[in-house]
């Protein structure tokens, strides 16, 4: 469980699974609960309640959520569930008819009104119980900044528009001003994260708001050049390639923003891309990376995978093969198909046998693994920004520009045992495995 020490009571224990969307989700509810004067505390046995924020994205998420919530049931009895399996509540009560609360994400004020009823808050207000940012899960010198919930998108594998709604943008004020706090309080490292970061403010068809004297519109490339002028790294995440992508890598290229996008392209092939309902134009795609490479060299690209789709024949694979070793991708995650109850993908013909769908998937990566080392590899003799994440007995880890916390590789500064989470230092590069880079401080 999830801890943030305090003296004060009534006390909560608090479970968070899922993607970050959710863990931005939990922090808020973990905000509300120390505004309110509550101490949320690492054991099942301390805690008046315990809040399991589940994720239900595919079958292994559920039954992850399903063991966390039997697993809080018998240790303290007193459960309330939140996040994405909530919208399934029926599978929830009908294996723990006892759970206090149901409910989905963001819902906080079903949170917070099943905790008041079980162990009511103690505020003072004499005491200032929360720092300005609110409270974080991650370290304190990075942060997620999430700047839309929901997706417009009804891609046939997913059912997060049907847990999650549709695009619904925030204000960029408001999520510049977020972004200011953070900064403010130390935070080295933004990243922006949502369901669909190319369609910020669709919904709200670009409205401004004023901030810092001036009109800003609710749109992915206002927000990136208002973010870029802050003094921290600003990481983008889950960017669809829509057409005004490009005009965000010259602030890549220029140094604003770091020089990374995590696209999820999910395959190559056309007919698959069809039958997943996702853009099918790989040609264009490859052609975009290129210019996009030859505009910011140092760019690096990450995006995930779907292998063993319903139908994939063993050429839309090899198309998919061939896609990775034109483009090679810097950084790259790969599944095999996994029914979702609620998907249509379910009623699809010609379901890959689960065999099959493994060894394209030992195939893919082996494939990447390659691709990966051989791009790591021209880094070495290189002088990297490295921020460092943590010391111990070998020196320091640390990322680089390049590198997403939790998914993406590190870098191992051999001589850093001096340095301290969240400093930023030029790293020359040594050596490179298929995943990681090594080095010592640069001179």
């Amino acid at each position: 469980m999830s801890a943030i020490n305090s003296s004060s009571d009534p006390k909560v224990g608090i479970v968070s699974l899922g993607c970050p969307k959710a863990l931005v989700d939990s922090e808020r509810i973990i905000t509300q609960l120390r505004t309110e004067g509550y101490q949320v505390v690492p054991e099942y046995a301390d805690a008046n309640v315990v809040i399991v924020n589940t994720c239900g994205f595919i079958d292994s998420a559920v039954e992850e959520s399903l063991d966390a919530i039997g697993e809080a049931m018998a240790e303290n009895g007193k459960v309330v569930v939140t996040g994405c399996l909530g919208k399934r509540a029926d599978v929830i009560s009908e294996r723990f008819p006892d759970v206090l609360s149901i409910s989905g994400p963001q819902d906080y004020e079903s949170v917070m009104t099943a905790v008041h009823a079980q162990v009511p808050p103690k505020h003072d207000p004499f005491i200032d119980l929360v720092p300005p940012q609110g409270i974080k899960l991650t370290p304190r010198h990075y942060a997620y900044l999430k700047i839309s919930e929901g997706c417009n998108h009804r891609c046939s594998f997913c059912i997060i528009p049907s847990m999650r709604g549709n695009l619904r943008s925030r204000p960029v004020n408001d999520v510049l001003a977020e972004a200011e706090r953070l900064v403010r309080s130390g935070v080295q490292e933004l990243l922006v994260i949502s369901q669909d970061t190319s369609a910020y403010g669709v919904d709200t068809r670009y409205a401004q708001y004023p901030w810092k004297g001036r009109q800003v519109a609710t749109r992915m490339i206002d927000l990136v050049r208002e973010l870029g002028e802050l003094d921290a790294w600003v990481r983008l995440h889950y960017v669809y390639p829509y057409p005004h992508v490009d005009q965000i890598i010259p602030m890549m290229a220029e140094g604003k923003v770091l020089p990374y996008l995590d696209i999820p392209f999910q395959h190559a092939s056309p007919k698959v891309l069809k039958a997943m309902k996702r853009p099918a134009h790989a040609e264009k795609v490859i052609d975009r990376i290129k210019n996009w490479r030859k505009q910011c060299p140092d760019l690096t690209i990450r995006s995930t995978f779907i292998v063993g789709f319903p139908g994939e024949t063993e050429d839309d694979f090899q198309m998919l093969l061939d896609f990775l070793t034109e483009t090679e991708l810097d950084r790259v995650g790969c599944f095999t198909y996994s029914p979702v109850e609620g998907a249509t993908a379910n009623q699809l013909a010609n379901p890959v046998p689960e065999d099959v769908a493994q060894n394209r998937f030992d195939r893919f990566m082996t494939l990447q693994a390659e691709i990966s080392a051989r791009r790591l590899s021209a880094k070495v003799g290189r002088v990297e920004e490295v921020l460092i994440d943590e010391i111990d007995e070998d020196g320091a880890l640390g990322r680089s520009r390049g590198d997403a916390p939790e998914i993406d590789g590190v870098v191992r500064v051999n001589d850093g045992h001096d340095l301290k989470p969240g400093q930023r230092v030029q790293v020359l590069i040594e050596a490179s495995d298929n995943y990681d880079l090594a080095g010592r401080l640069s001179a």
